[in-house]
């Protein structure tokens, strides 16, 4: 059992574009986390053990004169000879924490100005999809109510006709009238109990797009409360474009100060970076790999100091960056403008929908109730003899076609109030 806000709700819980739109916020807000991250110490950890088998060699160049690097001999000069390295051992082994910690970086700044638009500009990218969801399941559930009218009034007509049907039979066995007028009668029978069955049909697929909107499985019932005469019309004031009420209009703002804060970026590059650094550790050397054992010896190091980095020179791509984002900036600010005036053409124009749909609905309606009265009248003119079934067949086509614009006419009065809330901003 569902009323319209229950099927909204329904679909702003269940609806897959949804689901997506508060990933996308989960993003963003991680997004957020791991720029801010970068600010604080970053600390790695390192173990290095190794066996040189066989260590390499050290290179000396003679001298002519015997030394104890080449074990006592005396190696003529100028030539190169590979000796054993005596100043290493074969195994070595360290471990080692380091620690930096950022002071001073632009880019780190402007990233955090710039992660959190990004997370302002996701949140109202969700915004934009629930509005989406509103409007297609509002119109969704419109159409499935239209339906369900019509497919009640096909069952009034319906039983109508063949209570006509019946009674012009048995005139036509009293000779009363002609089987020509029973055979009339006959065809306008079949034919609406076959554009029954197709309707029939078209309602239970305009259940399955409601569903679908919804994201309810197709195999659920689906039941609404409410009838489509609940839904009033309420006559429109025009308004004054507003443009900050379109949820469109906060996108293309924050992805604006997404291109101002990345020109600032740029701008602010050449601006040193300075990052603080400690390093400590333990070494050790042996003979034999044998690091898991007591004899081994290990000794500890230790270094810190500030880094300080200072941009010079980069061939000019800074410059051409800034220049490309600055007319990027230029672009997303006509886009604005443009926006604008399309607002003002979406609310004129769904203004003028809006008020032409009423006008036909209130002309359709009447003629409906005209339609009405001249099936009602041919049908008592037909019963006193006094009537052609030429006549009551013409007003029952008539009375079907005045019903069928009727409902159309309501259902376009009802889809236009949806466009003309949605170009105001009044969707929320």
């Amino acid at each position: 059992m569902f009323t319209l806000k229950q099927c909204i709700d329904y679909a702003l819980q269940n609806q897959y574009s949804m689901k997506n739109a508060a990933l996308d916020e989960i993003i963003a807000s991680d997004k957020v986390r791991e720029v801010t991250g970068m600010g604080f110490p970053q600390i790695n950890g390192s173990v290095q053990l190794s066996n040189n088998d066989p260590l390499r060699r050290m290179f000396i160049e003679g001298t002519g004169t015997p030394s104890f690097l080449t074990g006592g001999y005396a190696i003529p000069s100028g030539q190169v000879v590979g000796a054993p390295n005596f100043f290493q051992l074969k195994s070595s082994g360290d471990a080692s924490i380091s620690i930096s910690q950022l002071i001073f970086s632009s880019s780190y700044i402007i990233g955090l100005k710039a992660a959190k638009t990004y997370k302002e500009l996701s949140a109202n990218a969700t915004q934009q999809t629930k509005i989406q969801v509103i409007e297609s399941v509002t119109k969704a559930y419109y159409l499935v109510l239209i339906n369900e009218e019509r497919i009640k009034l096909f069952d009034k007509n319906v039983a109508r006709l063949d209570s006509l049907l019946a009674q012009t039979n048995a005139m036509n066995q009293s000779g009363f009238v002609e089987k020509i007028d029973v055979d009339r009668l006959q065809v306008v029978y079949n034919n609406l109990k076959t554009e029954k069955e197709k309707f029939s049909n078209l309602f239970e697929l305009s259940k399955l797009f409601l569903k679908y909107q919804m994201s309810l499985p197709m195999e659920s019932e689906l039941i609404l409360t409410e009838k489509i005469f609940d839904f009033k019309i309420e006559n429109i004031d025009q308004q004054k474009a507003d443009y900050k009420n379109r949820i469109e209009y906060s996108l293309l703002e924050s992805q604006k100060r997404l291109q101002q804060l990345e020109l600032k970026n740029y701008r602010l590059a050449y601006l040193p970076g300075i990052a603080a650094f400690a390093n400590a550790g333990e070494f050790s050397q042996s003979p034999e790999f044998n690091y898991f054992t007591k004899s081994n010896l290990w000794y500890n190091y230790g270094l810190y100091g500030i880094t300080m980095s200072i941009p010079i020179f980069d061939g000019l791509q800074n410059s051409y960056k800034t220049q490309q984002t600055k007319l990027k900036l230029k672009k997303m600010e006509n886009d604005i403008s443009n926006f604008e005036l399309a607002v003002d053409l979406q609310i004129k124009s769904s203004e003028v929908n809006l008020k032409n749909n009423l006008s036909s609905l209130e002309s359709q309606s009447k003629n409906r109730e005209l339609a009405e009265e001249v099936a009602r009248v041919t049908k008592i003119k037909y019963a006193q003899g006094v009537g052609s079934s030429l006549e009551v067949v013409s007003a029952e086509t008539s009375l079907l076609e005045a019903q069928t614009n009727y409902y159309n006419a309501l259902y376009d009065a009802l889809i236009s109030k949806v466009d003309y809330d949605k170009a105001n901003g009044n969707i929320k």
